[in-house]
């Protein structure tokens, strides 16, 4: 018998500390009103010297800049549309925060999702997911890996996994494919970047609410969603962004390799 959850209170936002003072950050997939927006945002009011954004849709990307560039200054906010399926794109990504003195955090945020049982699911379908997913997030540790290596100095890598990469659901085969393999690709490129002083880690976030969910997930399907979780609630997108911040940060000085479950769901 599933156990009834009374939804808890959503926290108060908790004011920036400075926690990203100096640092140039990097964010892909972050036009929107999800995660990697949440995380843009984040950084700024955490001190970062500038944040460099981007994602595919280039109307929003501009709307947000806008929008940043009047809160917290046009010299600290710079959007960049890249598709992360793009080798040459990720590279102007990087070529960006040059700009600003080079990459000190990247956040890698971008991934599709998808629902199609693995009996009809296409090798399209499948391609397509794990391109995005985990490819482009090869890409991106990789891009930013070789940029902070050049420069000589430390940085921090945080990945966007899902519990989902951990567990079995139905009609998820591409997707819990590709976040396992980013799980993966954070433990094993944490230890080829160790001597450099670079560390790599993951969020592992279940249900984050944003309209996007809201428009392709059915009320009666979140509402299950949400009984599954300890709180009976959706996360907020800024409740995940503050845990790859914390990552980010030096109060996460001595961990790499690791893989943060922003949820009480493992399994």
């Amino acid at each position: 018998m599933t156990t009834l959850r009374a939804e808890q209170p959503t926290p108060e936002y908790v004011p920036g500390h400075g926690l990203l003072r100096d640092q140039v950050v990097v964010v892909t997939a972050a036009a929107g009103a999800g995660i990697g927006a949440a995380v843009v945002r984040r950084a700024l009011e955490e001190g970062a010297n500038a944040v460099v954004f981007s994602d595919t849709h280039e109307r929003r990307l501009a709307e947000a800049e806008e929008a940043l560039a009047e809160e917290f200054g046009a010299d600290r906010v710079r959007q960049l549309v890249c598709d992360v399926t793009d080798e040459s794109q990720v590279g102007a990504l990087l070529d960006a925060a040059d700009e600003f003195g080079g990459v000190d955090v990247m956040i890698n945020n971008a991934g599709l999702g998808g629902t199609a049982s693995v009996l009809e699911m296409t090798d399209d379908q499948w391609s397509k997911v794990l391109d995005i997913t985990l490819t482009g997030t090869f890409r991106c540790v990789r891009a930013a890996g070789q940029r902070m290596v050049a420069a000589g100095k430390p940085g921090v890598i945080v990945n966007n996994a899902s519990v989902i990469g951990w567990r079995a659901q139905e009609g998820q085969a591409h997707y819990a494919a590709a976040k396992a393999g980013v799980m993966a690709l954070t433990r094993c490129s944490a230890i080829d970047l160790a001597p450099h002083g670079i560390r790599v880690n993951a969020v592992s976030p279940s249900l984050a609410m944003h309209p996007f969910l809201e428009k392709v997930t059915s009320p009666e399907l979140l509402v299950e969603l949400k009984q599954r979780e300890a709180f009976g609630r959706a996360a907020e997108p800024w409740e995940v962004a503050n845990v790859m911040v914390f990552l980010a940060s030096g109060y996460s000085s001595y961990l790499t390799g690791e893989v943060i479950s922003v949820s009480s769901q493992h399994a």
